[in-house]
């Protein structure tokens, strides 16, 4: 399947094929979320040590392989490379949202200066590539992106990184909000099992992105 007909749920399963997606370089920004040191390691819990090893496997296998040629891909075009990270700005981290606090999985204490909340290398900024940092889900409820976005003449977000059903939801929800057109890169992208990767993308295609592969990016840039 193409872009066209994949992950259509039961609201878009009947639609005619969307227009075509024109990327234009300088209206284009590739946003890249959470890719960070935290996500690589394996959990010390013993129960979440057993539960993880497909969404590693995921990371080391799809994500981080593709979205480095993603980024390169937007370099060369001329598409601005943005990068989004989740690390609280406290060390107790009270200044984090509702979501960041509650126990279980989502329960993140990521100080900004601890090694644990970095990008991950292979996919960090490269020369003055502006890094935003936030303390919740949403990359543009928790940081100055939406302003950043329409200063630089931004129209059109691609977007890449992790959790799927998590900040890649939750930004594409507060970019379609705005009036921005995301395009949703499926493999750079990842949730912690593969039915809540898909279910997620089901749910958020046609209405607030475009669901597409890597290698089908180039086709939309002008």
């Amino acid at each position: 399947m193409t872009w066209r007909t994949a992950f259509r749920s039961f609201y878009y399963e009947t639609l005619d094929a969307p227009e075509d997606i024109v990327l234009k370089a300088t209206e284009t920004a590739l946003l890249v979320i959470d890719i960070q040191n935290t996500y690589l390691e394996v959990p010390e819990h013993p129960v979440e040590a057993r539960r993880c090893p497909p969404f590693l496997d995921r990371m080391h296998e799809t994500v981080i392989p593709n979205t480095p040629a993603l980024q390169d891909l937007g370099r060369d075009n001329g598409i601005e490379v943005i990068h989004a990270r989740i690390a609280c700005l406290k060390e107790d981290g009270r200044d984090r949202s509702l979501s960041q606090k509650k126990p279980g999985f989502t329960y993140l204490l990521l100080p900004k200066d601890r090694e644990d909340s970095q990008i991950v290398e292979a996919v960090g900024p490269r020369d003055d590539e502006i890094v935003v940092t936030k303390t919740t889900d949403s990359a543009l409820t928790g940081t100055t992106l939406r302003m950043i976005l329409h200063n630089i003449g931004i129209r059109n977000v691609i977007v890449a990184g992790i959790f799927t059903d998590r900040c890649i939801s939750s930004s594409v929800r507060s970019l379609a909000g705005e009036s921005f057109n995301a395009v949703v890169v499926e493999d750079c992208c990842a949730a912690a099992t593969e039915a809540l990767h898909r279910h997620e993308l089901e749910v958020i295609n046609m209405i607030y992105c475009h669901l597409v592969s890597r290698h089908e990016v180039i086709g939309f840039l002008q």
